[in-house]
Order: structure tokens, then sequence, then C-alpha cells
């Protein structure tokens, strides 16, 4: 089984292939510029690398959420029209489950992502067998309070929210460093992610893949603010 992942859901690019048990190629890149502009040579050279074509793959992985709006659209894009003309099956992964399967080691690890306005997107795995402990949920630093008191495990925090959570949790008892450069969300992580979506008979055709935001744009906030406020004003009236 040969499987593409890829990630675009935050600030750098990743790229992995995988023959089943077999990490074939993996790369990340964080130089500034665009993923419309870094992902599809990514691709290119990871399939080139491996001696495989679109043709060969089993499977295509890609992180769906949650994340940066823009950067999912582009992954998400980018793999449909990949899958699209063969109608190769996707595999839709969460970018906290991808963070966490990029790690390996014993503790709990928690997938953080900065979600802006002091909201972190988070979840929390245990490490060693990267079983799932909480949901994936936008929420206040501070709201993480109850769990990282409550971990029976050295725990680590990985993303790029990782600091915010460090800054707030770092010197508790139980809180284990992790250096920055080791936070980043790997593609080896998306494709471990992908595989157990498609072991589990949880891949979707290319139409149905889509992605899960997990709370609505600024636009969207927005605008719910001011029919809010308009709707007040004329209650007031």
């Amino acid at each position: 089984m040969n499987l593409l992942a890829v990630d675009s859901a935050g600030k750098s690019a990743a790229v992995a292939v995988l023959r089943d048990d077999t990490l074939l190629y993996e790369a990340q890149c964080s130089n500034g510029l665009t993923h419309s502009e870094t992902l599809l040579p990514m691709i290119d050279t990871a399939l080139r690398a491996c001696g495989l074509t679109v043709a060969d793959l089993d499977v295509l992985g890609v992180t769906n959420g949650p994340g940066s709006f823009t950067g999912l659209r582009i992954g998400l894009s980018l793999v449909k029209g990949l899958a699209l003309p063969r109608q190769i099956p996707c595999a839709p992964v969460s970018t906290l489950e991808a963070l966490a399967r990029g790690m390996a080691g014993q503790g709990t690890v928690v997938g953080a992502l900065d979600a802006r306005r002091g909201q972190v997107y988070w979840a929390a795995f245990d490490l060693e067998t990267h079983a799932r402990l909480t949901p994936d949920a936008a929420a206040p630093v501070a709201d993480l309070q109850a769990f990282v008191q409550s971990c029976k495990k050295p725990l680590f925090f990985v993303g790029d929210g990782a600091a915010l959570c460090y800054n707030t949790y770092g010197q508790l008892p139980g809180t284990a460093p992790c250096p920055p450069a080791l936070r980043v969300l790997r593609g080896a992580g998306v494709a471990l992610a992908a595989r157990a979506v498609w072991e589990s008979g949880r891949c979707v055709p290319p139409a149905e893949l889509l992605p899960d935001y997990h709370r609505l744009s600024q636009a969207e906030r927005e605008r719910s603010e001011r029919t809010k406020q308009q709707g007040e004003t004329t209650d007031a009236i």
C-alpha cells in the first residue's frame, strides 16, 4: 500500500510517502512562502524520490482541521485534484492527531495550535499508544488547567500553540520540556494517522473530502456579532 500524506494546516508544509510500514520519504518546509507555492513542488519531489507517480498511490492522506482556514483549503483542494481523476481513496486526518503521531515515547502529548485571541485548538493523546484522550476543541489556554493538573504521566505540548501552553503550564509538576524544533507537525505523523483511517475503513471518495474548521471564520464571527448587536438595538427600541 502506497500512501501520500500532505499537511498545510499551519505555517509549515509537510509531505511524506509511506509504503506499508516503511517511511520512504518525509519533508517539512517553513520558508515563509505560501503553501500554494511550496506544496506541489514538494509532492513532485517526494514522488520522484520514491520512483512513484500518482497512479501508483493507493491512499491520499491530508490534514482537514483544525488549522488555518486558507491553509486547509489549499491542501484539501490539491489532494482532491490529485485524487479525483483516478478516484483514489482519501483519508481526512485531524491535525492534532497528526501532531501526536509524529512523536514517540511514554507520557501524554497535547497537540496545540494557536487559534488567536488567547485560544488554542487542542487535543490530548497517549504518547505510547496514540489513543485519543480528549476530542479536538477550541478553548482559551486557561481552560486546559483541569486536564493538565489531573494528568498522571509526563505531559508534552507540540504544535505552533505549544509555546502558549508552556508559558502557562511549563512550571507545573509533571510538565516535560519539548524543544521547539521537535514541536512541528511531521509528514510521518500525517501518514501514520492516515493509515489508521484507511485501516479502520474511514476513507472517503475525493468529492467527500471536506474541512473541519472547529469554529466559525473571523468574517462569520464578526457578522454574528453585528447581527446580535443589531438585534439588541432593535429590542431596546
